[in-house]
């Protein structure tokens, strides 16, 4: 398949139930923060001092001044092994982190985890309500049924952020079927919030099923009432909310979380007045549509860190926010071995907020250098956009004669026909996925230095029905198994912009894809390409618009710098549906 279901790996992240028993804390470093570091500066991963891997971080201040997060169950370093029941950090500053413990053992699991199916407890919800803190995870495998992945959200709670945890004894949000046995809608990814009235909601779920929101009791032990999709299925999951100037933020990932060196799991955000929606995102789509909304609040942008994702917000005492969430080393994306469990260590950054709308760092993402550690007043800056130069039209074709212009070269056979001032291209039955290599590629030479290529698409991709998964667009093609490509598809009964990656790692093909702006009937397409000379590597950045007008400029994969790329169009994935391109204009700058 081109394009794979974005999912969360249940065999690689469910985990033995041969746990730690939880420790007493010790004393981490003060605001001095670590050696040989410059005052009030920080640099990420924030959780090295303790683990290798912190995925899924939620964090909360508790009453006695210290920060406390809580990660999924794993090992949390390299050789270790045995995974940790939801293991605790505290730090004085967000930056400077020690273990405490885990907030379960072997012995006080939930009595409803099946642990003969290896029950795993992953992607914590910490809050504060009344007297009590209360802990909400996701249950991998239960015994509400007799059947497999039958996840659940429960709840446990603890006098302090250190625990004692004690677990409800049943679920708040019990299995969802889904179609035949052993077939269960994904409950995962809890996230608790009160509304302005003081009721209490739940947000949870996947990418099999969707995002959904419904009232809890006064308890917050119980799910009541009718549960409603805010995000739509096959799309998102990891929702967080946050309440900011009289709306609802709506955070939320997507693409794979786990997909090594390729991952381009991100974060999107959309808003509401109600917080039951509809959210929708910048240019007013909504997040619980086919071709889905979502404003870009961090992605990968070139550095050492893909991965970006599942967030969490916290406020400093400066009144400043930030997002902490995890991310993966492209270098060193695995906990142990090659394709085994991803090593997503836990990160910081500051939280913009420019025109109503989120972004880390104002659109510069993920850093990889120091910064202004929290609990200091800085400016806030925004990244501009790339610019964007004039259009080479030596190397660029309109399509507007009868036969295409001098400089195009085929892989495999030529495809398409030129009619209506427009490439014509039916989607072929063919793949360019890994090992199977079929599917025709339109390319041309790039010129040295900057570029940016840029295409007109319409496809008649419809909505909401299934049509897996045929798509076209812009493909960065330095081989079978080594480019990216930027593709309007159809991913189960979503249509997404995709921006794809495939490589060789480890003696197998690795490939993943990030997610750019919402795509429409007609759907505009770049890459912005740059070298960088110092990493030894071409950049490669996706942007999309649904106007030719306004961009949404999305994630970076990064290819080497002595690959042979060239620039083109894919039309592929599947039979039934063609592609028109009006046209293909290379931009130097």
């Amino acid at each position: 398949m081109p394009i794979s279901k974005p999912r969360r790996t249940i065999a690689v992240l469910a985990g033995a139930a041969c746990l730690l028993a939880a420790s007493p804390a010790t004393t981490p470093p003060d605001a001095g923060g670590t050696p040989g570091r410059a005052p009030g500066t920080y640099t990420n991963p924030v959780s090295r001092s303790f683990a290798d891997t912190y995925a899924d971080p939620a964090v909360i201040r508790g009453d006695d001044g210290w920060w406390y997060a809580y990660g999924t169950s794993d090992p949390l370093r390299e050789g270790e092994k045995k995974p940790h029941l939801l293991p605790v950090s505290r730090s004085r500053n967000l930056t400077d982190w020690t273990y405490v413990g885990d907030a379960f053992t072997a012995a006080t699991l939930p009595k409803w985890a099946d642990t003969a199916a290896d029950a795993a407890l992953w992607a914590p919800d910490i809050r504060k309500v009344g007297g009590e803190y209360r802990l909400y995870y996701v249950v991998t495998q239960t015994t509400v049924t007799p059947e497999r992945n039958d996840s659940a959200i429960g709840v446990a709670t603890a006098p302090s952020p250190a625990g004692p945890w004690t677990d409800s004894g049943a679920p708040v949000v019990g299995p969802r079927r889904g179609g035949g046995p052993d077939d269960f809608k994904w409950t995962f990814d809890p996230a608790h919030a009160v509304d302005t009235d003081g009721t209490q909601y739940l947000v949870y779920g996947s990418y099999y099923g969707g995002i959904h929101i419904t009232r809890l009791d006064a308890t917050g032990r119980r799910a009541v009432g009718e549960p409603k999709m805010i995000a739509v299925d096959n799309r998102f999951e990891g929702g967080y909310l946050v309440r900011r100037g009289g709306y609802w933020y709506l955070f939320a990932s997507s693409a794979d979380c786990c997909a090594g060196p390729t991952t381009g799991y991100s974060v999107y955000a959309g808003r509401s007045r109600d917080i039951t929606g509809p959210y929708v995102d910048r240019e007013g789509v909504r997040l619980d549509a086919s071709r889905a909304g979502g404003t870009i609040v961090i992605a990968p942008n070139g550095n050492r860190w893909v991965g970006t994702g599942h967030n969490a917000v916290v406020t400093d005492q400066a009144g400043q926010d930030w997002l902490l969430y995890h991310a993966i080393d492209r270098a060193d994306p695995y906990l142990d071995e090659p394709f085994g469990i991803n090593e997503r260590p836990m990160l910081i950054d500051r939280l913009t907020w420019t025109g109503g709308w989120p972004s880390v760092r104002g659109g510069a993402w993920a850093s990889d250098g120091p910064q202004p550690a929290p609990g200091r007043r800085a400016p806030a800056t925004v990244a501009a956009p790339p610019r964007i130069g004039p259009v080479d039209r030596s190397r660029s074709d309109e399509f507007d004669g009868s036969a295409l212009r001098p400089g195009w070269t085929w892989v495999r056979e030529k495809q398409g026909t030129l009619t209506g001032g427009a490439l014509r291209w039916p989607t072929q039955d063919a793949e360019l996925n890994k090992e199977t290599n079929t599917a025709s590629v339109l390319l041309r030479e790039v010129p040295d230095g900057d570029w940016t290529a840029e295409t007109k698409l319409d496809i008649d991709l419809g909505t909401d029905d299934v049509r897996n998964f045929q798509q076209a667009g812009l493909i960065a093609y330095a081989g079978d198994d080594l480019y990216t490509k930027l593709v309007h598809a159809a991913i189960w009964n979503t249509r997404q912009t995709e921006f794809g990656k495939e490589m060789p790692y480890a003696g197998r093909i690795a490939y993943g894809g990030t997610i750019v702006g919402p795509p429409a009937a007609t759907t505009w397409l770049r890459l912005v390409h740059r070298v960088d000379r110092r990493a030894g590597e071409h950049e490669l950045r996706a942007a999309t618009s649904r106007d030719g007008r306004t961009w949404t400029y999305g994630g970076v994969w990064t290819l080497p710098l002595d690959a042979d790329l060239k620039v083109g169009l894919i039309s592929l994935g599947g039979a039934g549906a063609t592609a028109e391109f009006d046209y293909f204009r290379l931009h130097r700058r």
